[in-house]
């Protein structure tokens, strides 16, 4: 990805968004015609919805359940609130699906196993905040082992392509600041990093 494209996102952005998606003939498969034989209530049989917008994402495996052990190993204080089992009717295609809440930092997420039929793109990340350089360096490597990828300007993706903008608070007093100098030198270092590092942004 452009690295300029990059940068003008974190100083744009830096705020996590979803969006409504079009649906495809699959997806309309895999989700408006499938409410049937829930299996499994493992967790909670009344979950409440505590969100008036919840980011939904939908990965390229069948396995909610190794969906949420990856992000839970990552995020330590988070938890899994509801875990479902589905199946198609013939008449969407047959098929298995699984869903799954989880909640990481007091936001939930919904997870939605059903198979290869979207792909990720960098249009939608999730920025992380973080307090120091070393909860940087912790996301940073966690997110991009085991199958993640490392971009440009703060930015990664996870083993499951899902974008992440790994971000020190601190840096936004640096692009923010009311000295032009100061301003420039982080956005300058900024176009030269992958994971960013404080010292050399100040």
């Amino acid at each position: 990805m452009n690295k300029l494209l990059l940068l003008t996102t974190i100083v744009i952005g830096f705020t996590t968004a979803c969006s409504n998606s079009s649906n495809t003939n699959n997806a309309n498969k895999a989700t408006n015609k499938t409410l049937a034989n829930d299996t499994t209530k493992t967790i909670n049989n009344q979950h409440r919805i505590a969100q008036k917008i919840t980011p939904s994402i939908w990965v390229e495996t069948k396995d909610a359940k190794a969906v949420v052990d990856y992000y839970l190993s990552i995020f330590k204080d988070g938890k899994l609130k509801d875990y479902r089992q589905y199946k198609n009717p013939p008449e969407a295609g047959g098929g298995n699906f699984e869903t799954a809440i989880i909640e990481i930092n007091g936001m939930e997420f919904n997870i939605l196993a059903a198979g290869p039929f979207f792909k990720f793109n960098e249009s939608v990340s999730f920025v992380i905040n973080c307090k120091d350089q070393a909860e940087v360096d912790y996301y940073w490597a966690a997110l991009t082992a085991n199958g993640g990828q490392e971009s440009s300007c703060g930015w990664c993706k996870d083993k499951y392509g899902l974008s992440w903008q790994v971000v020190p608070v601190e840096y936004f007093d640096l692009i923010n600041s009311n000295n032009p100098k100061v301003r420039e030198k982080a956005m300058k270092n900024t176009l030269k990093q992958k994971k960013l590092i404080l010292a050399e942004l100040k």
